[in-house]
């Protein structure tokens, strides 16, 4: 995804970091409508899902999509998450998370967008995003028509 936002200039995306637990999936469960958008979305960039897996779901409900499914191990998620971030190149990132423990991609990511969900948003998601929006279709919307972020970002 290659996209020119006034103020912010030239921004090309190639990698999609997302959460599972909360931001694709309520419960262990992905959301309805997820699946066609990330097998869309996975034509302009590369997918990887980065989970601890709270529910033991993420493997399952993920095995037929064209993703990376990248299994954290316990405890300091957050900086996991943003070093994976930091491998790939921030500045060819965005980054969809709604946690706690997402907070640190989020602010690394070239985009980072919140996303509010079933299961709420923490406060430090919010703060460390560049965009929020309140349903993880509206994120994927907004990458399979990069006109939503210019419109939101411009300055």
């Amino acid at each position: 995804m290659d996209i020119e936002i006034p103020g912010l200039g030239a921004i090309v995306i190639r990698n999609l970091v997302t959460d599972y637990t909360g931001t694709l999936s309520v419960s262990g469960r992905l959301i309805e409508g997820v699946s066609d958008r990330i097998k869309q979305v996975s034509g302009s960039m590369e997918v990887h899902v980065l989970t601890a897996d709270t529910f033991g779901t993420a493997a399952s409900e993920l095995n037929e999509l064209p993703v990376k499914v990248i299994k954290l191990k316990e405890g300091g998620e957050d900086i996991q998450k943003e070093v994976f971030v930091n491998k790939l190149g921030p500045e060819t990132v965005v980054a969809l998370g709604k946690g706690n423990n997402d907070r640190l991609m989020l602010r690394a990511a070239r985009i980072g967008i919140a996303i509010m969900e079933g299961e709420g948003c923490a406060s430090s998601a919010v703060r460390n995003a560049d965009i929020v929006v309140r349903s993880i279709i509206d994120a994927l919307d907004m990458l399979l028509e990069p006109l939503r972020i210019k419109a939101t970002l411009r300055a």
